[in-house]
């Protein structure tokens, strides 16, 4: 069996690397930007360079013709679609590249698979961030509350998560879609709230800023998974009785504000800390109320969260710590 992750480098693909090496017998391809950062590997390093299962691609999402290549070199048995612009506050900034990226690049690879391995399954990677703003009668969120999208980004991602509903439809691709909420751990990039936090109280117990943790809106409700149970599902979503143009929420089990995320990786910390609300790290619009109905997806797996809390938290910070010993950090 061969998958193809698009985004190899990024934070859930390397972990979905990481589980398929250690679950499956699978060849791996991985599509990645001739100038993307290799960080996230460092620990398959070694079997990249073998080719010991694992290869990449160098492709671009916005680009049809690499795509249709990575599609015809490693003609996939499963994809995994999780290459994206992937930052909220960013695409506030950013508008047109986060919807030619994750909508146009989207379109090039669904269109790559149906020229060239129709018959390989699909995931494509969609987001919880598409319901956004969320009326109190619609809590917990289903799949079938509409989408009030409350960033470019969650924009782009209603248009990704449509366009795989669409092949599915229209074309008889075998393309399952996911939307996946808030999920984090190891390698988790600094611009989400939760991993800037631990960035920030490793950069202070190292002293290296002052022992202030910046934030924004602590007021959002968050479910909090751990992105090694996030991967595990995805694996689950292509090979448990797979059904052609399925839509599943996927979240964990814990429940908390933004500011609970704070408080609780504070106490996790080496020194005393304060707290400062920093008015550049709000969005215009944020999406408020993420708590989901994930009966659907759970049912017809038999997929559930293993990794606690807690745990998630503490591996998160310990991953920030190694960071700021071994590599030049800045606050951001």
């Amino acid at each position: 069996m061969k998958a193809l992750i698009t985004g190899l480098g990024g934070f859930v693909a390397s972990h979905l690397v990481d589980y398929l090496l250690a679950n499956t017998d699978w060849d791996i391809f991985g599509t990645m930007r001739w100038n993307d950062p290799l960080d996230n590997l460092a620990g398959v390093a070694d079997r990249i360079n073998r080719r010991d299962r694992i290869r990449i691609i160098h492709a671009d999402l916005t680009d049809a013709w690499s795509m249709s290549n990575a599609v015809r070199q490693s003609l996939p048995d499963y994809v995994f679609h999780l290459a994206a612009q992937s930052y909220p506050k960013t695409s506030f900034t950013s508008p047109v590249e986060t919807l030619n990226v994750n909508v146009t690049g989207t379109l090039n690879l669904l269109e790559a698979i149906k020229n060239e391995k129709p018959d390989a399954g699909v995931h494509i990677c969609s987001s919880s961030e598409v319901y956004g703003r969320v009326d109190a009668k619609h809590i917990p969120i289903s799949e079938n509350c509409p989408f009030h999208p409350a960033s470019p980004y969650a924009i782009s991602k209603v248009g990704t998560d449509l366009l795989g509903q669409h092949y599915a439809q229209a074309y008889g691709l075998h393309v399952q879609v996911t939307r996946m909420g808030t999920h984090t751990g190891p390698r988790r990039g600094d611009v989400f709230m939760e991993s800037t936090f631990a960035k920030q109280i490793a950069l202070a117990e190292a002293r290296k800023i002052e022992p202030v943790i910046r934030h924004g809106n602590l007021d959002s409700t968050r479910t909090v998974a751990d992105v090694r149970d996030a991967v595990r599902a995805y694996h689950t979503l292509l090979t448990s009785n797979p059904i052609s143009g399925g839509v599943y929420n996927i979240a964990g089990n814990h429940v908390c504000k933004v500011g609970n995320v704070l408080s609780d990786l504070m106490s996790l910390s080496r020194v005393n800390l304060v707290t400062k609300y920093d008015e550049s790290r709000v969005r215009p619009i944020d999406a408020d109320n993420q708590v989901f109905d994930t009966t659907k997806f759970r049912s017809h797996t038999g997929w559930s969260p293993e990794i606690k809390y807690e745990q998630t938290l503490f591996d998160l910070l310990e991953y920030w710590r190694a960071r700021v010993k071994t590599s030049v950090i800045l606050q951001r």
